[in-house]
Formats: C-alpha cells, structure tokens, sequence
C-alpha cells in the first residue's frame, strides 16, 4: 500500500500544476479581452459613412439647390444623369449648362451655344469642370465608391479633440474624369461616422490645395447635407495634404470662404 504521505505529496503537486495552468488561462482570456479590436479597412469606413447619410437614396432622384446665385439641378436615375447650373450672367442673358452622360452643353437664351475657337473650346472645358466640381462636392460621401476611387486607410488620428479615420482618396485614369491627378484626404469620425474634415490637391485649371471643415449638418428627405468652411494652408504639396489637419489644430489656416448650399430639395424619382 502507497504510504500516505506520498499521496499527499503527489496530489499537492498536481493542484500546484492545475492552479498554474488556471492561472496561465485566466491571464490569457483577460489578455485577449483587453486587446484593441482590429480597426476597420478604408472601404469598410466610406460605407458606413455612406449608409449614414444616406446619400444612396440620391441614385435615383432630383436635387435642387442655390449657391452663390446660381440654381443646380441634379437628376439621376439608374445610371442615367443630368447636371444643370442656371443663371442670369452680366448681360442679362439666360444660361442653361447641362453636363449629362451624353457630354457637355450650354444654352444661352434658349440657343445652344457652339465654341467656334480653341479660346472658346478652353473655356467651354472650363464651365464643364465648375459644373462637375460644384456637384461633386455636394454629391458627396456617395461619390467615393465610384468605380475610379482609389481608398487607403493612413491612421487614426484626432482633430480638435475627436477621433477620426484618415483616409487617402486617388484616383484611376480610366473613368476618373479630368481630375484623376487630384489627391483626397478625408477624416471620418471615429464614433459617428460622419464626414466632417476633408482636404484635397487639385491640378485643374490651377495647381493647389484647400482644407475644408463641414458646418450646418442637416437631413433633407432621408439625406444628410453639410456646408463647409473653406480654408488654406500655406507650403502645402501634394504629399504633404495629410498634414493640413495638424495646422488646422494649430490655428495656422486661412478661412477664404464659406460654401453654403441654399433652398435644398431633394425628390425621389421611380427608377426605369
């Protein structure tokens, strides 16, 4: 018969191992429980963000809204689009732009207007990026799942206090328009996955940049829409845009104007 003693020696010992392996355990699920979820991936963010505002339901509607004196319409529907500005230039004339899958055209008192020179054609070029840019903007987050986009998460960060998702916006040639040079940089918050700080450099028509803080968020029809401040920085290149929210925070941007859509409307259209 194993004496005694022996037994207990052997059943301490196997308590002794039994209560370290519990201990090894317990420690590695507190680990686990403590350690930071994986954060999300740039598309995983633009969608929610998307999903947030709303800005699907804009596929197949018509948008109207007035800035800086002129009158923008927006109709989309499955795929077909139709960008119009309107507006009374300085010799009374009435001008009717329209940008649509089928190109770019201008009217002017009824009667289509037709570039004659290659002075005209540059200029005509031009009143097609405004159009596009104005709408653009105002389309936005939608726009950042087109097909051209190009996403990439850079960092979590914070700007006046709150934290945020930056996120570096590019684009492809094929089917990212005239601007595909340009460079995004979006910050998205990181709680309320709203589109709240956005910078950008641009090459069209002149080389530069800006920084832009959205203001007056409201909802329209089922649609969040925002205003913004428009702000400029100065030594800024286009590998250096990621950097215009730390001069934000340091007070170190110029406010050159405010962009603010008025008289909004937004109608939802059957889809065809």
């Amino acid at each position: 018969m194993e004496p005694r003693h022996s037994r207990n020696i052997v059943q301490s010992i196997m308590f002794s191992v039994s209560a370290v392996f519990i201990g090894i355990f317990i420690s590695s699920c507190a680990n686990e429980s403590a350690s930071p979820s994986p954060l999300p991936s740039a598309e995983e963010i633009v969608d929610r963000v998307i999903d947030n505002y709303g800005t699907d339901k804009l596929e197949n509607a018509r948008m109207t809204f007035n800035f800086r004196d002129r009158e923008y319409v927006i109709s989309r529907n499955s795929g077909v689009f139709s960008y119009e500005r309107i507006f009374t230039d300085s010799t009374g004339a009435q001008v009717r732009e329209i940008l649509s899958n089928n190109g770019f055209s201008r009217f002017v008192d009824g009667e289509s207007w037709t570039p004659t020179t290659d002075a005209e054609v540059d200029i005509m070029a031009a009143w097609e990026r405004s159009v596009n840019a104005v709408i653009y903007f105002t389309r936005l987050p939608a726009p950042l799942n087109d097909g051209a986009v190009i996403k990439r998460f850079i960092e979590q960060t914070t700007i006046e206090g709150e934290p945020f998702y930056e996120i570096e916006v590019t684009f492809r040639q094929e089917g990212g328009g005239r601007d595909f040079q340009d460079r995004f940089i979006y910050w998205f918050h990181a709680e309320n996955f709203t589109m709240d700080y956005m910078a950008y450099y641009f090459y069209t028509d002149e080389e530069g940049s800006r920084f832009r803080k959205a203001i007056n968020r409201r909802k329209i029809n089922g649609v969040t829409v925002q205003d913004y401040l428009n702000y400029s920085g100065e030594n800024i290149s286009f590998e250096t845009v990621e950097t215009y929210d730390t001069l934000f925070d340091n007070g170190d941007l110029t406010l050159v104007s405010e962009i603010i859509n008025e008289n909004i409307m937004i109608e939802p259209l059957i889809a065809n």
